[in-house]
């Protein structure tokens, strides 16, 4: 069986490619076809696959102003030939399930989110656009969406990584799909032993405005209490001009001290909606809860009362109640782990597998594979 990955595209490790190395590791002689790649952003995993790209990547400055083409990219997907092979996984957030394989291929769709800045964000997508994006814009993404639920047809089994995604395919495609969620590493993380854990909260991620680090800014101006803020992006400046002295911005910082901060903080601070939100699983397994809005991935993966709290308003008054909740719960960082642990790499590989089986291709567990592949797994 010869099997074809279809990614939007390649130019760092993120969420997205992290999914693209398990099904790599379940299928390590997969091809791999993209928009654009940068192989020296990538991990070893990926960089051992042939990576095949689209015409995208032969535009000019296409490496960084790739979102630039993304009008052409419904053409580059269907243009790619995918005569040769017997399986096709796309990766959809950015355009990549409107491939066209051959008719006795099955395609499976891994959905991390259809595309939001055409569909449900696109009014704030809009709104913040430049002058000329603004005016070119409501055309493109109208051609856009109506390729992108013409393309849903082309696909035959969606997976979504959380039940919110699963409610979006639903309603932007009329789809049924399995939810699977994404494999995190959980084994990378560990409890920190009672007299390391610091006496501050943390927030952490990528400063866009979806995520509201403002909500948990203005909370904590609020509370009074520390605050560590790790992350960079365009929020940055402004939310460093409304936070107080209680709030300390970190910027990026190597994963060896992220981890730390994962472990020894009191908890997470997580006020955006987020189609899985894979921070709210990294600090679980770190044995430390989780103060989330009650929307989007976190309603799969944080468990009120049990491994943090839900924070059932978007507003800082709102989180800054959560936060005065938490300080009356007594937390198991064990049982905690214990949950995280049901969101790792195994439990991911299982269930793909489980769905395929369920559609006829059936896939031996990777200690039974030949030699050879059990190696590049």
């Amino acid at each position: 069986m010869r099997v074809a990955l279809i990614h939007y595209w390649l130019n760092g490790m993120r969420g997205g490619e992290r999914v693209l190395e398990a099904f790599g590791d379940l299928f390590p002689e997969a091809d791999i076809f993209t928009h654009v790649v940068d192989r020296s952003r990538l991990s070893n995993k990926l960089n051992r696959h042939e990576i095949k790209t689209t015409f995208i990547s032969k535009m000019p400055f296409a490496r960084s102003q790739y979102q630039k083409y993304l009008p052409f990219m419904p053409r580059a997907l269907e243009e790619l030939d995918l005569s040769a092979y017997d399986l096709v996984i796309s990766s959809e957030s950015g355009p990549a399930k409107g491939v066209i394989p051959r008719p006795d291929a099955f395609h499976m769709c891994y959905t991390h989110s259809p595309m939001r800045y055409i569909w449900d964000l696109y009014p704030q997508y809009h709104a913040s656009a430049g002058r000329l994006a603004k005016i070119a814009f409501p055309g493109i993404a109208h051609r856009l969406r109506t390729w992108d639920v013409a393309s849903a047809a082309r696909v035959d089994q969606f997976l979504a990584n959380s039940s919110f995604v699963a409610k979006r395919i639903e309603k932007y495609y009329r789809r049924s799909s399995e939810v699977v969620f994404p494999p995190v590493a959980t084994e990378d993380f560990h409890i920190a032993d009672e007299d390391e854990r610091g006496d501050y909260f943390l927030a952490a991620g990528e400063f866009v405005r979806y995520k509201r680090f403002d909500l948990a800014v203005e909370a904590f101006n609020k509370l009074g209490l520390k605050l560590k803020v790790i992350g960079d992006g365009e929020e940055r400046k402004a939310l460093e001009r409304m936070a107080g002295d209680n709030i300390e911005f970190l910027g990026r910082v190597p994963f060896s001290e992220l981890k730390q901060h994962f472990a020894r903080c009191k908890g997470l601070i997580f006020p955006g909606e987020e189609d899985f939100g894979m921070i709210p699983v990294e600090v679980m397994a770190s044995g430390r809860p989780v103060i989330a809005y009650a929307r989007g991935g976190a309603l799969d993966t944080v468990v009120d009362g049990f491994t943090g709290l839900h924070c059932h308003e978007q507003t800082a008054e709102a989180l800054a109640e959560a936060v005065n909740r938490f300080s009356e719960k007594d937390f198991d960082p064990q049982r905690i782990k214990a949950h995280a642990e049901m969101f790792g790499r195994e439990p991911f590989k299982e269930r793909v597998r489980q769905v395929l089986g369920q559609n006829g291709i059936n896939l031996a567990p990777a200690a039974t594979l030949p030699p050879r592949m059990a190696a590049n797994s």
